[in-house]
């Protein structure tokens, strides 16, 4: 059987996503563009050996539209025959793009493909593109939805997790993120972005270093409103166990807002070879599954479960795990259900502290995965992702 390893992943740094952000005057088809000029040329990839480019974006309209996979593939300067395609499953899609490549590969569609991810959150608005799911009444009304906030809050309620625990992990998350930087263990994957010729960002810019549970105890609730305003009463008519909805989450312990690109370079053993490169990791297992839609956030529990029995693995079996900070109580959720331990589970920080970029997260986190398994010697890594209307994405990694 056909095997899909990893060959390299590299991302722009993660700029704030409004108008005073570093990347804001970098249209989103530049961002992938980098991305992938980055890939070929680190790599000295003869690009007529790609098969596909398959790159993750939530919002694809305006200038995000048009299969932006495709245009950047060619705006990039990669050869012709480069095939390009846009995907979405919400915050998972940049996992997702990953892999279906590594699917292609594996099924024979495909020797070489590129899976990664970009979202311009500044330039093109979260949410922007609609849909029936929360815009419809009769939908929305027959869904039991809710937005996410109100979920995660939930989740917070359920399991018993207070404001100064939600409040303590996400000031751990930007003391892990500042160490990292610190320490330059984001050095092998970070592409700077440039703008007419001049680097605007080589770093990620929305780390809080200075953050502290005191300070964020300052922040009121975020969704206490909307909870109010009637999704209280629709997450009770779901979970009837919930007497009234604990409100934790806030700005400063939920994923931020944020403008980026990822890319992963995943082919076959002989194609490597055929290339001049080394694997870096060998794809072991993935998976995608629903979960219930109205919590919404839950998924990343059932997914890992999930792949890992497809890959006859256990929980003990992952020495690292990157899971994508949407909302504190959703990591802690997963660290509670399946006995993790938060020394394994995001390790150089997450999304609280650096930010959530749609599209590119997904491949963001499993390339910092896999940077993270080669510095420490360590061997498997899984990431994972909650999924807007209920689902979950992984992906095991095995290093070589």
């Amino acid at each position: 059987m056909r095997q899909a390893y990893i060959y390299d992943a590299v991302r722009t740094p993660r700029g704030r996503g409004n108008a005073k952000g570093s990347l804001h005057e970098v249209t989103a088809i530049s961002l992938a563009t980098q991305v992938l000029q980055a890939l070929r040329d680190r790599n000295n990839l003869d690009t007529s050996l790609i098969d596909d480019v398959i790159l993750g974006c939530v919002a694809p309209i305006a200038e995000q539209g048009a299969n932006i996979a495709r245009v950047a593939a060619i705006n990039a300067g990669l050869a012709q025959t480069v095939a390009g395609v846009q995907m979405n499953r919400f915050c998972a899609s940049g996992l997702e793009a990953v892999n279906t490549a590594a699917a292609k590969v594996v099924f024979g569609e495909a020797d070489a493909a590129i899976g990664g991810g970009v979202e311009s959150m500044s330039r093109v608005k979260m949410g922007s593109d609609g849909g029936a799911w929360s815009t419809d009444a009769d939908v929305a009304f027959t869904t039991y939805f809710a937005p996410q906030g109100i979920g995660a809050d939930a989740i917070a309620t359920l399991s018993g997790f207070s404001r100064t625990d939600v409040d303590a992990y996400a000031a751990e998350s930007q003391k892990r993120a500042a160490a990292a930087w610190a320490d330059t263990r984001f050095k092998n994957s970070i592409v700077p972005v440039k703008h007419c010729g001049v680097t605007v960002l080589a770093h990620d810019e929305f780390i809080r270093p200075d953050t502290t549970v005191e300070s964020l105890s300052a922040l009121k609730a975020s969704f206490a409103g909307l909870g109010a305003a009637g999704f209280d009463s629709i997450m009770r008519q779901r979970y009837p166990e919930i007497e009234a909805v604990n409100h934790v989450h806030h700005a400063g312990n939920s994923s931020g807002i944020v403008d980026g690109a990822s890319g992963l370079l995943v082919g076959t053993k002989e194609m490597g070879e055929k290339m001049g490169l080394k694997p870096r990791a060998r794809i072991v297992g993935t998976a995608s599954i629903g979960s219930e839609p109205t919590i919404m956030l839950t998924g990343p529990v059932a997914v890992t479960q999930k792949a890992l029995a497809r890959a006859s693995m256990s929980i003990d079996d992952i020495d690292l795990f990157e899971l994508n900070e949407a909302f504190a109580s959703v990591v802690m959720y997963f660290m509670q259900q399946l006995n993790v331990p938060h020394d394994k589970m995001n390790v150089n920080g997450g999304a609280i502290a650096m930010g959530h970029p749609l599209g590119a997260t997904g491949g963001m986190i499993l390339g910092t995965l896999l940077d993270e398994l080669e510095r420490t010697g360590k061997s498997t890594g899984l990431a994972t992702l909650c999924v807007g209307a209920g689902m979950g994405t992984a992906t095991i990694i095995e290093r070589v």
